[in-house]
């Protein structure tokens, strides 16, 4: 089985596509370049002001919410099993629900 490795332009698509709906979602929000991504903050000298991030990887891109844990997820499209962090994967701008997006990143501030 042969897996499938995004383009860059693919990769870069679809991180400008999320950045941009994350930055729609929470206007004052900061971004810090860090562990490979982005990471989005309210408060930019604090870790604890991170809420989510944008990772990509060979194959997808990772919009990683900080204490996805606790966010309300009636659908159970947030994926991971640790102890706080949770993400939503993504292969394609196709993929992409601007209001999922949207809900998780205004709920992930109120955290």
């Amino acid at each position: 089985m042969t897996r499938y490795i995004m383009t860059e332009a693919e990769k870069e698509n679809l991180i400008n596509l999320l950045d941009s709906l994350v930055m729609a979602a929470v206007p004052k929000a900061s971004k810090v370049a860090k562990y490979g991504g982005t990471l989005y903050t309210l408060k930019p000298d604090e870790k604890e002001g991170q809420f989510c991030g944008v990772f990509p990887y060979k194959a997808h891109v990772q919009l990683s919410f900080a204490h996805g844990a606790s966010l309300d997820d009636p659908d159970g499209l947030l994926e991971g099993g640790g102890k706080f962090r949770r993400h939503l994967t993504y292969k394609s701008t196709d993929d992409v629900d601007a209001n999922v997006v949207k809900r998780f990143c205004k709920a992930a501030i109120k955290l």
